[in-house]
């Protein structure tokens, strides 16, 4: 049985719309669907075995998120997001990371900071060896453990997630340069000698700054054609 339809399947306390979306959403947001892909329901329902139903639900929540948009005739197109979308989410996500990290600071404790230490490390070492995937998983697993903190404060972990999902289709180009995953690592340094003086402040200022950054690497990544990116 193909994969997808198992995938569709396997949740029982899901509805069969959530999972259509769910799984759509994330093929956007992986770049398995490439922006301006031609999306129908005819061809979409036969890919995952369902009716059409469920997935003219999912593509309508995907437009209310901006995720496609509708064609002049049948069907729709996944999105393109422009300069000022992209600085958009990265000016978002600096303000949830920011507010995040002083929560962590609150309750972090030493057995956490070594295990941020070792990605750390592991990431340092990627980038000798130049292993730029082995850099991205190394960076991703560093704000895992991060969130890990705050499963409990719904409301953030949830919106974080999100917005995450968003920002990293556009993030990790940036770390497929040695300079781009250098400058995240050396972020990721400042988070973890904040986090172990339990300064608050310098927690959100720090991150804050490291989301900065990433944007200014993406913007300069995706848009290296225009006009410099300041």
């Amino acid at each position: 049985m193909d994969t997808k339809r198992i995938i569709l399947r396997q949740t029982e306390n899901t509805s069969i719309r959530e999972k259509a979306y769910e799984y759509l959403k994330a093929s956007i947001l992986s770049g398995q669907r490439n922006p301006g892909e031609r999306l129908t329901e005819e061809h979409l329902a036969k890919e995952l075995g369902i009716s059409r139903t469920p997935v003219r639900e999912a593509l309508h929540k995907l437009e209310s998120e901006g995720l496609i948009k509708p064609l002049p005739s049948r069907g729709f197109i996944a999105s393109q997001d422009s300069k000022d979308d992209i600085e958009e989410l990265f000016e978002i996500r600096a303000v949830l990371e920011g507010y995040a990290l002083r929560v962590i600071c609150a309750r972090i404790d030493d057995a956490v900071l070594e295990r941020l230490e070792e990605t750390v490390r592991k990431a340092e070492e990627a980038l000798r060896a130049q292993s730029l995937d082995d850099v991205f998983y190394w960076n991703t697993r560093f704000h895992d453990i991060l969130h890990e903190l705050i499963l409990d404060r719904h409301r953030l972990y949830q919106q974080m997630v999100t917005m995450r999902q968003y920002v990293l289709r556009y993030r990790k180009n940036t770390l497929q340069r040695l300079d781009g995953g250098e400058r995240t690592v050396g972020g990721h340094r400042k988070i973890l000698l904040a986090l172990r003086l339990h300064d608050l402040d310098l927690c959100e200022r720090v991150m804050r700054e490291h989301i900065q950054q990433s944007k200014k690497d993406a913007l300069q990544s995706l848009f290296k054609d225009n006009e410099e990116v300041m």
